[in-house]
């Protein structure tokens, strides 16, 4: 049993945590791992319970609102189960092929750049929002970014100053509603100008403490080698650190808090409403806003990261902000850059229940319930594709240890975006035939690579700084010509 398997009875924003944190271990931890004895079964705080009891309160008001009486059960990662995850890739494809990038709604074919921009792109995002992410209000509160400190300080050997910056929201429509956005960024102190930056999705400092605390059996081994913000600094760019749940908390008792809950004054959602992940992918857009006034931040060259949940954000927020110029998408599975239509791991009616509903459009739920994964007017591809021409580079682990996000699912969309890239006049992966493990598909703008390990992004983290380097570049450090 896998350290992720051992943690299936935390809550959902806990387990997320611990997979984040336990799996950034090479295979020979792993294999080390898996002598150890069980964990003891985790216990919920009154607070969790209280949680948990309020969000399955709003995931009912919302099933009772689109007249849903029963979902369909999610994958259930215990293999003895009846609805026991599929990891059998000859029972994956139930569902058909996804709905192409380039045919219009009236099933013509898109064949000009023009009709991609004016007509089709605008139909695949009226789609996602209505269907599955969810409608962002036209007008949000203001953001106003402090920075609260400033600080000389060494990551590794290397010198650099770290900003740590606060963007208050005007909260003057709901002053019971207070919503602070977390974010530092730290560049090289030695820089001659602004430097590109990566801005990782991240648990805040304070989160991570109390895990470390209540679950030090869980702490990542120690000297495994330079760490991502090392490995972006040894390239003479900076690195920044947002924290998604500043902005919106990751369950559903939170929509009525949060920038959703502001949005709507404490009041429910309606069906067609933004979930959590527009609203992560917002706040992710606001910190972009934030570095467009920072000196020493290249605000033309800031690439956006995200691993598990946050790599759906990251994605998201990639699809809807042109202004990021590269991303890391790692592990995102379901909701994020794997195929819903590809049966294998996590399924629609993992995200459609009450832990991870929230995510999502109210709507969403309809494809658990009256209507199936096949009925889904979009899918992962078409999500990909709303990030061209601009490189995104997705990331998997291995099926043992990263099997529920489904790295050969989210290579499949990566190869359905690929005809919007060429039209754009940009590469895809180059083949359609998936890949052996550890094969870095990295020659176009759509990259992928399935690393060795679990549910992690530092296997394959070099490869993606290499990726990005063709695309990022300072003016004193590792120049490269744009292509």
């Amino acid at each position: 049993m896998n350290r992720a398997s051992r943690l299936a009875g935390l809550p959902a924003a806990v387990f997320g945590a611990a997979v984040c944190v336990c799996c950034q271990s090479a295979v020979a931890q792993q294999k080390a791992d898996a002598a150890q004895p069980k964990a003891p079964a985790y216990q919920p705080t009154a607070e969790e319970l209280a949680i948990q009891a309020a969000s399955e309160k709003d995931h009912q008001q919302m099933m009772d609102l689109l007249g849903i009486k029963t979902l369909r059960p999610g994958a259930n990662g215990n293999p003895k189960a009846a609805n026991a995850a599929n990891y059998d890739e000859s029972k994956a494809d139930i569902y058909g092929p996804p709905p192409a990038a380039l045919v219009l709604n009236n099933g013509k074919p898109v064949s000009t750049p023009t009709q991609w921009w004016h007509e089709r792109r605008p139909q695949i995002v009226g789609l996602f929002d209505r269907e599955i992410l969810g409608r962002m209000p036209e007008h949000l509160p203001k953001v106003t970014w402090v920075v609260t400190d400033v600080k000389q300080e060494m990551n590794g050997d290397v010198p650099v100053v770290t900003k740590t910056v606060v963007g208050h929201v005007d909260n003057s429509a709901d002053p019971k509603i207070t919503v602070n956005i977390e974010l530092t960024v730290s560049t090289p102190a030695h820089a001659r100008g602004p430097v590109p930056v990566i801005m990782e999705l991240a648990f805040s400092k304070a989160f991570m403490a109390m895990f470390a605390k209540r679950f030090p059996q869980y702490a990542p081994p120690a000297n495994s080698g330079p760490t991502w913000q090392q490995q972006v600094l040894a390239r003479g760019w900076g690195y920044a650190e947002y924290v998604p749940t500043s902005v919106q908390p990751d369950n559903g008792a939170g929509l009525a808090e949060g920038i959703i809950g502001l949005a709507n004054k404490g009041q429910p959602r309606t069906p067609e409403q933004w979930g959590a992940l527009r609203a992560w992918a917002w706040g992710a857009s606001r910190a972009l806003d934030y570095f467009e006034t920072d000196k020493d931040v290249d605000a033309k060259q800031v690439g956006i990261e995200g691993h598990s949940r946050y790599g759906k954000a990251s994605l998201v927020a990639m699809a809807y902000d042109a202004r990021f110029a590269i991303g890391y998408i790692s592990s995102s599975g379901e909701a994020g850059a794997k195929l819903y239509r590809h049966h294998f791991g996590e399924q629609i009616g993992n995200v459609a229940a009450s832990s991870e509903y929230h995510w999502m459009a109210g709507n969403f739920l309809k494809y658990d319930s009256t209507l199936t994964t096949a009925d889904l007017p979009v899918d992962a591809n078409e999500l990909i594709a709303l990030v061209a021409p601009r490189p995104i580079f997705i990331s998997g682990g291995a099926t043992d240890g990263d099997g529920w996000a489904d790295a050969k699912g989210m290579f499949l969309a990566a190869v359905g975006a690929g005809p919007v890239y060429r039209l754009l006049g940009k590469r895809d992966l180059g083949t359609t035939i998936f890949p052996p493990m550890k094969t870095s598909l990295t020659d176009g703008e759509v990259a992928f690579r399935q690393h060795s390990g679990g549910h992690t992004p530092g296997p394959n983290w070099p490869t993606f700084l290499e990726f990005a380097s063709r695309y990022l570049h300072t003016g004193s450090t590792h120049p490269v010509k744009q292509p």
